[in-house]
């Protein structure tokens, strides 16, 4: 059976604007988060478990961000962590997690971002992931490249790191907050961690992601991923000259996300696979 053919790619001047809109969006709420985060920051609401938070500027941000897409490009979609969902009628949406890292933010750790990614009818084309506390933007477009920012400073290609041997790698991952997900990584980490240089845990898909792409890291994982968590780091670390997927032969999704340069890919890939908790 023959395969059904490719989706034409987006127009340039399509995807160069929902780039510059998502950069606009990331670049406020980051502002709003990182000058507006209030002294007495506390939780105020709960999502799959009683520490999985969510704080009142995780609301705001998201808040911010739906209103200003809604005024630039009204005919759009949105999918948003905190709730903000409405349909399109445009082929593009987008898939916004306005604080990824609440927990971090919640203590005053400096690993959280702002991630926005476009999609145009179900791909993702353009990506921005803003870290103020790191004082960086990452982004990216599909088939452009992907590139890194500094506040103030000049954008730079960003390109995945040369593939080690496995036993030289330093991957990241992230543990669920619901205490069988987590229960079940943590198993899968302690098998892991003799089979690689080290691992790291920063608290942020996003970061991680970014990271990855930019040379920081070998690899990352993770299992329990929704598609705000990884719409936009996902284009990115592809653009940056990753491989990204599931499940063996499987698209980056709940069940599995693993993304790394090609070499580190192919090893980690199949034994994450393996160790899977879907095969307890």
């Amino acid at each position: 059976m023959s395969q059904p053919p490719a989706p034409a790619p987006p127009e340039p001047a399509l995807v160069a604007e929902l780039l510059e809109v998502a950069a606009e969006a990331a670049g406020r709420a980051g502002v709003l988060l990182r000058d507006g985060r209030p002294a007495d920051l506390g939780v105020a609401a709960t999502k799959s478990s009683p520490i999985d938070v969510v704080t009142e500027m995780d609301i705001a941000a998201e808040r911010l961000i739906a209103d200003f897409l809604a005024e630039r490009r009204p005919e759009d979609g949105l999918l948003g962590e905190e709730g903000g969902e409405r349909p399109g009628t445009s082929g593009v949406r987008w898939v916004v997690d306005p604080l990824d890292g609440t927990v971090n933010y919640l203590y005053g750790l400096p690993q959280w971002a702002v991630s926005i990614a476009a999609e145009v009818d179900g791909r993702a084309v353009a990506a921005v992931v803003e870290a103020p506390m790191r004082g960086e933007t990452y982004h990216a477009t599909l088939g452009g490249g992907a590139h890194r920012t500094p506040a103030g400073g000049l954008s730079h290609p960003m390109t995945v790191r040369p593939s080690p041997p496995l036993d030289q790698a330093l991957i990241a991952t992230g543990f669920n907050y619901v205490t069988t997900v987590r229960t079940a990584q943590a198993a899968l980490a302690q098998r892991l961690i003799p089979r690689v240089r080290d691992i790291r845990r920063s608290g942020s898909a996003a970061v991680d992601l970014a990271d990855l792409a930019g040379g920081r890291l070998d690899g990352y994982y993770e299992r329990g991923l929704q598609p705000w968590d990884l719409a936009a780091g996902d284009l990115i670390a592809r653009e940056a000259g990753a491989l990204t997927g599931g499940r063996v032969g499987g698209r980056p999704d709940g069940d599995l996300t693993v993304a790394a340069g090609p070499g580190v890919f192919a090893a980690l890939q199949p034994l994450l696979d393996e160790w899977g908790a879907w095969h307890d």
